[in-house]
């Protein structure tokens, strides 16, 4: 079977977790954790680095370092995992689910057009807080996820969010590896432009942990809550003090080990992906009715996972039959997911003009896009492809 994205073990992976092994370090304690928070710092350029057990908890961490809370509202695109959705509602708190623009990211103008016509700032002991004009609930954060390591366009927004004093965090759970390369955040990575950044390093990203995540942040007060709140709160670690409610959200030093072992090769990783990515538009552009989504023009891509477009709306069923089609000839293939405004626990949750998510559900496919993925793999690939369109 060609997976649709798994592990690439090409490096040091071996040789650090049993340097783990050998000197005992296996759980949360160990050289590699602090040294994995370290190489990432510098590769993203943010100031601080907090590692956690996944992507999930990085976010729920962060909405509530935000002051997100009991009846808050938190703006978060439809179409993306599940996760960050989720993760407000960890944290007692609702979603407005916002539409998805061309590159699968926030749209950035609907959402400007939302806090502009939909929400009122008021001051609130001199703080200017938003509220919804619909609810009468406050916002207080705003969720951006780089979908498909496809960088969201802050430029406009961030300025208005700081305006009305709403949080920016970005879920960069799949775009490590992806900088913006235009505009006023040039050479920035994802997930540094807003207060709060998450990545992840689940099984199926470009690198991986084995499972894991990261907060970052350039504000230091923030960084140093993030670390005690993911080890539990521990005011005196003696004695067992805990003056807060605290997570176990730590990231084990084998899991660190292997990510930084994976972050060695993340530049490697993404050249191979590039090259991938360029040779599936050139072979599915040519076949009727199918194209390979586009990159932003913006931002320099780490090609994580490569969409098909489709030129027609497919009904459920003639979907499903294709995908089932290229699974029994030994290729994962995946629908986007399904819109998060339509999930039963979300279905009354309110939403804004979400005119386009319907359309790229109905019309795209996920292809296999592991990084070490053969070109005779993408022939194959690309003949099932011509059969079926």
């Amino acid at each position: 079977m060609i997976k649709l994205h798994e592990p690439f073990i090409s490096g040091n992976e071996w040789k650090y977790i049993k340097n783990c092994l050998d000197e005992g370090w296996v759980s949360s304690a160990g050289k590699y954790v602090d040294l994995f928070e370290k190489k990432i710092t510098k590769y993203t350029g943010a100031k601080h680095a907090v590692a956690c057990i996944n992507g999930t908890s990085a976010l729920q961490i962060s909405l509530r370092l935000v002051g997100v809370g009991t009846n808050d509202e938190v703006i978060v695109p439809s179409m993306t995992f599940i996760s960050p959705v989720n993760a407000i509602n960890y944290n007692n708190a609702k979603p407005i689910f916002m539409d998805n623009d061309d590159y699968y990211t926030i749209d950035v103008n609907k959402t400007i057009e939302f806090l502009n016509k939909k929400t009122r700032t008021i001051l609130r002991k001199k703080i200017p807080i938003t509220i919804n004009k619909k609810t009468g609930n406050h916002i207080v954060a705003l969720i951006v996820v780089h979908l498909f390591g496809n960088a969201t366009k802050l430029d406009k927004l961030i300025d208005l969010c700081r305006t009305k004093n709403i949080s920016i965090i970005e879920d960069a759970a799949e775009s490590i590896g992806t900088f913006y390369k235009s505009g006023r955040f040039r050479n920035k990575h994802t997930g540094t432009v807003g207060k709060i950044g998450c990545l992840s390093f689940n099984g199926n990203k470009i690198i991986t942990a084995g499972g894991g995540g990261m907060i970052l942040t350039n504000n230091l007060k923030i960084a140093k809550k993030a670390k005690y709140l993911t080890t539990q709160a521990k005011d005196d670690p003696i004695n067992y003090v805990h003056n807060d409610i605290g997570y176990n959200f730590r990231l084990s030093n084998i899991q660190a080990a292997l990510g930084l072992a994976q972050l060695e090769s993340l530049p490697e990783y993404i050249r191979k992906k590039k090259i991938i990515h360029e040779i599936y538009r050139n072979k599915i552009d040519k076949i009727k009715g199918l194209r390979i989504s586009r990159t932003s023009h913006f931002s320099k891509c780490n090609y994580w996972l490569n969409i098909i477009e489709i030129d027609k709306k497919l009904s459920k069923k003639d979907f499903l039959k294709k995908i089932q089609y290229l699974y029994n000839n030994g290729i994962e293939a995946r629908p986007l997911w399904y819109p998060n405004h339509l999930q039963k626990k979300y279905k009354k949750c309110q939403t804004y003009k979400l005119h386009n998510v319907k359309k790229i559900y109905q019309s795209r496919l996920c292809l296999p896009s592991s990084s070490q993925l053969t070109k005779k793999q993408q022939d194959f690939i690309c003949q099932k492809l011509n059969n079926i369109f």
